[in-house]
């Protein structure tokens, strides 16, 4: 079986690659190389990255090759970013990084001439029915199922995923144990193409500022000013530069640049219970046969914790969630992940909209 390895220079993948050379595999590796360098002005460099990702590869005698898809990732994942921010939206990139570049461009350019295509994610894939299905991973905290809500299903039949089994703390023994490279890394933060460029100076290059009003929701009191309405996210608290908080950004105005905030840890208009998702996106097949409501579990962020709710299809591909919970900051643009009502499986996932 030819295996082609993703390796990105932290731990996670780089136990995997072990994983796989301790059953007897020999994959080869490859490093995608998406930080924009030089892109504009901006420098995210991956000198780091691929120097650990070659001492993982020289310690296990295997063929490292440096795949450049920066131009790819400008043209499919950055455009889409900027564009959705611009509209007021709240973009996952990672997501479509996932689906677009990893296991899209790369399958295109490399990884079509490969059985398996393993990476470091924590997740997982079962088979049910003949089917091959994403299924979460054994440590909840770190399960990446929902930043892979978007792939296709011949994406998904193509992956391995040899740490979906292993709790992250496993994870970290594995690595010291073996005396991996990487083994003592910190795990990376943020948005993958942004590396230390900090987003707000990223979204500011794009879009500029455009000071506009911040007002307390429940008053209409203009209470402070922002520097743009792209800068904020519905939830947000941090960097809204307001005192006597906490101060959480409720709404958004965007034809009057507007941001309507509310004050206070309790305070109900940061919850909803109700949300529609547009273009849903299934991964392997739609399971529920019938049209009345579904229970599921679902998840609107990067969190450990899945929702209880119902699913009803609105007609051609939107869905109307109801959750049993209130969610907090439930946000336009981001992606609302479905699962299925034991979270195991994860079924796919639309963009969010409210109102």
């Amino acid at each position: 079986m030819k295996i082609a390895t993703l390796i990105s220079g932290g731990v996670d993948s780089a136990v995997a690659v072990h994983l796989l050379c301790e059953q007897g595999y020999r994959p080869d590796l490859f490093y995608i190389k998406i930080g924009m360098d030089n892109q504009d002005g901006l420098t995210c460099t991956s000198e780091e990255d691929i120097e650990l990702a070659t001492a993982t590869a020289r310690k296990y005698g295997l063929h490292l090759d440096i795949v450049d898809l920066q131009q790819e990732y400008w043209d499919r994942v950055v455009a889409y970013t900027i564009d959705k921010v611009r509209q007021g939206l709240t973009p996952n990139p990672d997501v479509m990084c996932n689906r677009l570049i990893k296991f899209g461009r790369f399958e295109e350019k490399v990884g079509h001439a490969y059985d398996k295509i393993v990476t470091g994610h924590y997740a997982d894939t079962c088979v049910k029915d003949g089917r091959t299905w994403l299924a979460t991973a054994k440590d909840p905290v770190k399960d990446q199922t929902d930043f892979l809500a978007q792939i296709t299903y011949l994406q998904v039949a193509k992956l391995w995923f040899p740490l979906g089994r292993l709790l992250k703390s496993e994870v970290r023994d594995i690595a010291r144990e073996a005396r991996l490279p990487s083994a003592a890394r910190k795990d990376s933060q943020g948005i993958c193409f942004l590396g230390k460029i900090n987003y707000n100076d990223f979204i500011r290059r794009f879009l500029g500022e455009q000071p506009g009003r911040i007002i307390e929701q429940e008053t209409g009191k203009v209470i402070g000013e922002h520097k743009g309405y792209w800068f904020h996210t519905i939830g947000q608290r941090k960097g809204l530069g307001l005192s006597g908080g906490p101060w959480f950004v409720i709404d958004k105005d965007v034809e009057r640049n507007v941001l309507y905030v509310s004050r206070g840890y309790d305070t109900q208009l940061q919850y909803g219970h109700s949300f529609r998702l547009t273009g849903f996106h299934f991964i392997t097949d739609n399971p529920w046969s019938r049209t009345d409501p579904q229970p599921i579990r679902f998840k609107v962020r990067h969190t450990e914790t899945w929702h209880p709710g119902l699913l009803t299809p609105l007609g051609s591909n939107d869905y109307q969630i109801v959750s049993d919970d209130p969610i907090q900051g439930i946000a336009p643009g981001q992606f609302g992940v479905i699962y299925d009502q034991e979270a195991h499986l994860c079924i796919g996932s639309g963009e969010i909209r409210v109102g």
